[in-house]
């Protein structure tokens, strides 16, 4: 098979049966990402409550259940495998160009990448909602505390941040790198503080319960590993989406610092300001904690700020161009009437019936079911690229509604649903456990399945 990587440059009409899809879609010919809005790019996505709500998981009842060398090593080697995967798997979307929902095709088929796509896509529509809601209930809170309560209505200020939202996306990476440049140094500025008064007056009890605590090396070490990789199992599978828009000329060595490093400073600095907070306060929600910790008259502003800030930045990087690019796919529209559907989406999805604590084994049950396809589908993707094809692809193959990716690959289907099965049987170790089942059955199936058919050499079945 043909390589074209070097100058992947797909036109539309450049064969009778390539596929009328939109401009989006096709290879990335403008980079507007420099290396540095990059890395500030996965700071702003780093910084939020949900990762400082896990470091303050590992402090049950006051008590640590990992100490701090426990905590650092188990981060360390979460953000290690996580930079791996990062680096690994943007490769083809940085050297071609192309899309997440194109590089599907490559080992599910054209038709067979619908399901996956979905898989990317459907979540994230959820979270974008959630996340919605948890801004738009902060920014209530903005607005009551600056109106003396005259101003209280949290479904108009959700809908009036959705709109933000949806008119900021509609510039596409020329404003998330603005948008997350500004959140992660405002963001970073005000954990900086509240990090000084945790050092100055609760030393003495944060050392107590994290610092001298005996901690565990058992299942609960490995589960927070797993935790961690979980909250980014659906960006970097789908790193090819933020990859494309980076400028060239970036080794890979260099590109994979671009995800460690922010990773490691974001999510390591947030993380460990979350298992401060409760332990010392003993309280596991984050904004609570705030709220004693910093005793200020403006505390319910700041700390709505921040929210809002998180919730956007969150958003505008994991959440809103996956979904997009799945919706340009399959209804054919352009990119930025996708922004808006994705946006009318995540407003349709219900996110104050998830918020309620009586929703919370649901939407448990919601992240556990499709986090287990993820591991198997970036496997998947993986040993497709690196093992059986030597990273040599013909992009424009890819295009072709009737070219050799046509139709479903029944190999990858049934691999991730191997490994997908296999992550439910350790649900703590679920991720790694999909990833190695996945990868291994997808190599095992691809070898020696269909000896003598088209697909031995890697082509697609109709």
């Amino acid at each position: 098979m043909s390589t074209n990587l070097a100058n992947p440059v797909v036109e539309e009409q450049s064969t009778k049966d390539t596929l009328k899809i939109d401009e989006s879609l096709l290879p990335k010919k403008e980079r507007p990402v420099s290396p540095l809005s990059y890395m500030f790019m996965w700071i702003g996505d780093g910084v939020n409550l949900g990762n400082m709500t896990l470091g303050a998981s590992l402090v049950v009842a006051g008590t640590a259940t990992l100490n701090i060398f426990q905590t650092f090593v188990a981060a360390a080697i979460a953000i290690g495998i996580i930079s791996t995967f990062f680096a690994l798997n943007d490769r083809f979307g940085y050297k071609t160009g192309i899309p997440y929902v194109m590089q599907l095709r490559m080992s599910f088929g054209v038709k067979g990448s619908i399901i996956s796509s979905l898989l990317r896509g459907i979540p994230a529509i959820i979270w974008y909602g959630f996340q919605s809601w948890i801004g738009g209930t902060a920014l209530n809170e903005i607005a009551k505390a600056l109106t003396g309560g005259s101003v209280d209505n949290v479904v108009v200020c959700f809908i009036a941040l959705q709109l933000l939202q949806i008119v900021l996306s509609l510039y596409g990476f020329h404003a998330i790198k603005w948008v997350e440049t500004l959140a992660s140094i405002v963001i970073m500025l005000a954990l900086l503080y509240v990090f000084s008064i945790l050092l100055t007056s609760y030393k003495d009890v944060i050392t107590e319960k994290w610092v001298h605590t005996e901690g565990t090396w058992g299942l609960p070490f490995f589960a927070f590993i797993m935790v961690f990789l979980g909250n980014y199992a659906a960006i970097f599978l789908s790193a090819g989406d933020y990859s494309r828009e980076l400028k060239t000329g970036i080794s890979n060595k260099k590109r994979g610092l671009l995800y460690f490093s922010p990773i490691t400073i974001a999510y390591g600095f947030v993380l460990t300001i979350g298992v401060m907070l409760a332990s010392a306060t003993g309280i596991s929600n984050p904004v609570k904690a705030f709220a004693v910790v910093v005793d200020n008259p403006y505390i319910t502003v700041g700390v709505s700020a921040f929210i809002v800030i998180g919730a956007v930045a969150v958003n505008m990087v994991a959440n809103i161009v996956p979904p997009t690019y799945v919706i340009t796919l399959l209804t054919k529209m352009k990119y930025k009437a996708a922004v808006i559907v994705t946006g009318l989406l995540a407003l349709c999805s219900f996110p104050w019936v998830l918020v309620q604590d009586s929703s919370a084994n649901g939407l448990n049950l919601f992240v556990l079911i499709y986090s287990a396809f993820l591991g198997p589908i970036v496997s998947i993707l993986l040993v497709e690229y690196y093992i059986l094809r030597k990273q040599k692809v013909n992009v424009d193959d890819l295009y072709k509604k009737d070219g050799p990716f046509s139709g479903v690959n029944p190999c990858a289907l049934i691999a991730m649903l191997a490994g997908a099965s296999a992550a439910f049987l350790e649900v703590d170790l679920g991720w790694i456990i999909g990833v190695v089942v996945g990868g291994v059955s997808y190599l095992l199936l691809m070898k020696f399945t269909f000896k003598n058919s088209k697909f031995k050499k890697g082509t697609i079945f109709e």
